[in-house]
This record gives structure tokens, sequence and C-alpha cells, in this order.
């Protein structure tokens, strides 16, 4: 490198982005991320120690710090650190990538540890020109991708490497982030007077979306184009909607606003409301709630307010929260929105809370002993005559015999009631055959 490359890398780092700017060094100045990288993690143990030999891929939604760790592990390692970029690098990049660490290897003995950004976006091709040189241990390859990567890199690099999967932030790691720009002086803003509201960061914190690069960048983008007034530049919540171009939504996940509004959402389904349902769904992905936390309500109100009306409504809530981990945010709107339409328009059906009528006739009188024909007959059937009588349904027409399965004291008891809502209507009318039956 020449004086003049060296005077624009100077000017490059100076005049780079804040997010840039205020990349963690150190394993100590990351936030969040604890499930792979706190205390006594076997990741961060690797790279404290300078032992990262297997290979790795860093799986996670923009803003989490996939290429803050590999930058961490490049200022941490005595092994020579290479970056190349799947976007911009191809074949004859990797093969001049791997004729360097060769040599390195064979004549300073030295280790190579290749970082490839948005490795997704490398084909078949690309990605098995990689396999021998990981499988001999020639390079440990550091892999970053916005993509799951059992779907979108080769399942051999795969098997050749450990997956660690990165989460969005929390709305209080990226407040923090933000609040440690506007306090450090080394690419931060501790030097300009600088007055930024409570309720503006937290702002930018929430609707951010766990991407810190996101929230970063809109604070950047207020203090820059806020005016110094009285010596001083003012962020205020409107300056930091202004910034982040998304107005404030009047929810604080501790307080009445996220039961009131989790309650409204939960009655509007409940009571067939397509309408109101997507309306209040939305204020709370704008306020930036936790879907999964929606999700969750929506696998419970499919079996205590769907049930048998409809068995698929189930089905479907849980389907949503796995294509929710598979898609994250923000195409993961869609299939929330698909289950909470889907449920708001089944027929309802709270018959599934026979349960706890159950529960409160176990609690009340105790649970009684089973009948002696419904015992198991395979330890005591000889010598105790346990499981005697019992007559076999599948032997007899519609695979349906009358016999007693509740307890002496209860055996005329009814606890599920079925509604006549959807497919519980044809429920409802093979019990009654079956009970009048058993008359």
């Amino acid at each position: 490198m020449d004086l003049f490359d060296y005077s624009m890398q100077e000017e490059l780092a100076a005049n780079a982005p804040l997010a840039a700017r205020m990349r963690p060094q150190t394993l100590d100045e990351i936030v969040g991320q604890d499930h792979i990288i706190g205390k006594n993690t076997l990741l961060r143990r690797a790279i404290e120690a300078d032992r990262l030999f297997s290979s790795i891929i860093l799986y996670g939604p923009p803003g989490t710090g996939k290429t803050t760790f590999a930058q961490v592990i490049a200022n941490t390692t005595n092994a020579h650190f290479l970056t190349l970029s799947a976007v911009l690098a191809g074949v004859a990049d990797l093969r001049k990538a791997i004729q360097d660490a060769t040599e390195r290897r064979k004549y300073q003995r030295q280790r190579t540890i290749l970082f490839i950004d948005e490795i997704h976006r490398w084909n078949k091709a690309q990605q098995d020109a990689l396999l021998p040189q990981v499988e001999n241990g020639l390079i440990t390859l550091i892999g970053a991708t916005t993509q799951n990567p059992y779907f979108d890199v080769i399942k051999a690099l795969v098997s050749r490497s450990r997956i660690f999967e990165l989460k969005p932030l929390s709305s209080e790691d990226i407040l923090t982030l933000l609040k440690r720009a506007l306090q450090e002086e080394k690419g931060g803003y501790s030097l300009r007077k600088i007055e930024a509201d409570e309720d503006a960061l937290l702002h930018l914190a929430e609707i951010s979306g766990g991407d810190a690069r996101n929230a970063l960048n809109a604070l950047e983008l207020a203090v820059e184009t806020t005016p110094v007034e009285n010596g001083s530049i003012h962020i205020t919540l409107e300056v930091a909607q202004e910034s982040i171009q998304r107005r404030a939504v009047l929810y604080d996940k501790t307080d009445d606003q996220h039961y009131d509004t989790i309650s409204a959402f939960i009655k509007s389904v409940r009571g067939s409301d397509p309408d109101s349902a997507l309306y209040w769904l939305m204020k709370m992905i704008v306020a930036g709630e936790d879907p999964r936390f929606i999700l969750r309500r929506l696998i419970i109100l499919a079996s205590e307010d769907i049930g048998l009306a409809d068995p698929q409504g189930i089905l479907v809530a849980n389907a949503a929260a796995q294509n929710f981990e598979y898609i994250g945010m923000p195409e993961g709107i869609y299939p929330i929105a698909h289950a909470t339409l889907y449920l708001a328009t089944a027929p309802k059906s709270n018959s599934v809370g026979a349960y706890f009528e159950v529960r409160d006739e176990i609690e009340k009188n105790g649970a009684k002993p089973v009948p002696i024909h419904l015992m198991d007959a395979s330890r005591d059937g000889k010598g105790l005559g346990h499981g005697q009588g019992y007559d076999y349904p599948h032997n007899h027409e519609g695979h349906w015999v009358k016999q007693q399965y509740l307890p002496d004291d209860l055996k005329d008891r009814r606890f599920y009631h079925p509604s006549d809502q959807g497919y519980e209507a044809q429920i409802a009318e093979r019990l009654k055959k079956w009970r009048d039956d058993d008359q």
C-alpha cells in the first residue's frame, strides 16, 4: 500500500457511516447474541484462545452482527484473515485465495481464515470449490448468510461446519448501542453536543426490527440533518420518526397498551371479525411487538375458541409459527396474517374447555381407580384378572361397542358437550348416536 492508498483508507474510515464506525472490535463490545457468544460458550472460548479450527456458518437477519463477529475474530487471531464477498468474488478469486493460503501454510506455517459474506449467493459449483480446502484444514471458513444454510448452502459444506444462528437484537440491546454511539468519542458523537430524548431513542430501537445497522443509520441521519439550536442538536420523537420513516405507536410492551391490544386482537379473532383482527395485529407489529408472542396466542386460541369446530385451525396456527421461524421479518408477516384470517373466519367452539370440568371433578373428589376390564392385561391378566371383560371395539360393526370407560362412580357423567358448529356438528351427531345406543 502506497502513501496515496493509505491516505484514501484513512479518509474512508473517517467518513464511514456511523454503523461502520461503531462496529465492535472486541468480544466484550458485542451487544446481544449471548446464546452463542456469552461467557463460557463454545464459540467465545474458541475465539479467545485463537483455536477456531472448525469452519462455522453465521446465519441471521441483517444487522445482527455477522460481519462484526468476523471482524472480532480478525482482530484476535494470529491466522491470516481474508475476506471475500460472494456478491463480487467468483471462482478465480477463490482460487487465488487458496493459492495464497497454500503458500502461507507451506512457507510461514500460518493458518488462513476465510470470511465469505453472503455465501448463499454462490452457486453449487462455487461452493463445491471450497470443499477440499475446508476438509483438509487448509482454510477455516467463516460463512455469513441471511438465508437458512440448510436450504441455501450445499449439504457437504454444512456438514463440515458448525451453524450458529444469530437472533434479531432486542430493543434493549439496540438502545444500548444508540446510547453508546452518542457517548463514545472514537467513531461516535461524544464531541458534539447532542440531546436525544429517551422516547426518540426508544422509537428508533423498537422500529429498527432488531437491525442495529438500521437503527444507527437512522440516528446518524437525525444528527446530521437536525440544525443546531442554542449550541446543541435536539433529537426529539418527531425527528426520530422522520429519520426512520415510521410514526411512533402508543404502545409499551410492559404497560396496559400491551395487554389491551393483545386482548382486542384475540377478542376480534374469537368474535369472527377479520377486519378488526388485522387492525390490532398490525398495531402490534408496527409497535415492535414480538411476533412469536402473537403466534403463541393464536395457537392457544385455535384450541380454546375453535377446537373441533375446525380441527385444521391448530394446524394452520402451528404452521404459521414454524414458517415464521424459517422466514423471519418482514416477509414473516404473511403466515401470521394468514393464520389470523383463517382463525377469525373459522367456525367457533369452546368445547375443549371440557378439560376444566374434568379437572374440577378430580380436584374435588379425587381420581378414581381404573375399572378392572380397562386395566393392562399383559402383566397381571392371569393372576389378578386385569383386563378381563374388555370388549375390543374393532370386532364389532361400526368399530364401536357399548362399554363402560369411566370409573364406576362416574359412569353416566358427561364432560364433553360438542357444539353444532362446523366439523363438530358431525362429531355431535356421531356422539349422540353412540350415547343413545349406550342407554
